[in-house]
């Protein structure tokens, strides 16, 4: 018994051992990968922390590291205040993004209504219409409702996310019909069915893409350009593009899009298990 029993054992792991062997160049090449994609934030952040004048990447090596160009960055005027902007610009379009694509994607996924498809076909087509050919009559009609230089028209132009309504109406197809004609036989409301059943079952997706529209608004650079003319709704990206006109040392400039990309990283680390949710669920109902 013994004998027959270690024979199955045996051969299971002479199989497992070539496959072990044949994934190390998949992680070596991975690894590679990793580190050229790691390389230019590294670089970065070595020149940041390179006291100003000194000889830094790519000629060598920097002798010594600093904080002395953070503290700079963060105790300047503006920049704070272009950072606050681009918070402001960037959280408020993703709460109303978030709100009005998973409204819309529910109603193209579940709800019947004349010319629900033909409409649903012709708003995603806008997509593909670039942003610079719709670009100045949008600032024309913006600026003839006054809404230059003020964050209603940095934000409300933005909110027409076809992309965002075309996630969400996809995600929303893959939920059971039962659980809404279940909320139907009950005599729920369309808002009861909305904060009951399509917020609670649309929470990884809507991370996922919470994150996305937060990066797109966030590394934003040509709308705020056109609409921002102001330190007091200009953003963080338009910003730092002012300071390269001055005489900025480069350390000091590096320091401060390290600084702009702590942001991203927050929000992508906090919302990363939902990210994964997201992207493990895909292709299941």
């Amino acid at each position: 018994m013994t004998l027959t029993a270690s024979r199955p054992l045996t051969r299971g792991r002479a199989e497992r051992a070539p496959r072990r062997r044949g994934k190390w160049p998949l992680v070596a090449l991975l690894a590679v990968l990793s580190v050229l994609t790691v390389a230019p934030f590294i670089a970065m952040l070595v020149v940041a922390l390179t006291p100003a004048g000194k000889p830094t990447l790519p000629t060598q090596w920097p002798d010594s590291l600093t904080l002395d160009n953070l503290t700079s960055v963060l105790s300047a005027s503006g920049f704070v205040e272009w950072t606050i902007n681009s918070l402001v610009y960037s959280v408020i379009s993703v709460l109303i993004i978030l709100i009005t694509a998973s409204m819309a994607g529910y109603a193209f996924a579940k709800k019947r209504f004349p010319g629900r498809d033909a409409m649903f076909w012709t708003f995603l087509a806008t997509m593909m219409v670039p942003f610079q050919a719709t670009l100045i009559p949008t600032f024309v009609l913006v600026n003839s409702l006054d809404g230059v230089d003020t964050f209603w028209g940095l934000i409300v132009p933005t909110l027409a996310n076809s992309q965002a309504v075309f996630l969400m109406r996809q995600f929303i197809l893959g939920l059971p019909d039962e659980l809404f004609d279940a909320a139907k036989v009950d005599g729920a409301s369309e808002l009861r069915v909305y904060l009951t059943i399509v917020v609670p079952l649309t929470r990884p997706i809507m991370a996922t893409l919470g994150v996305f529209v937060f990066l797109w608004h966030w590394n934003d650079f040509l709308w705020p350009l056109v609409v921002g003319q102001s330190d007091a709704t200009r953003t963080l990206t338009v910003g730092l593009t002012t300071l390269r006109t001055e005489e900025v040392q480069l350390s000091v400039l590096m320091a401060s899009a390290t600084v702009s990309v702590v942001p991203c990283l927050l929000v992508f680390f906090l919302l990363q298990r939902y990210l994964v949710n997201s992207i493990a669920m895909t292709g299941f109902k």
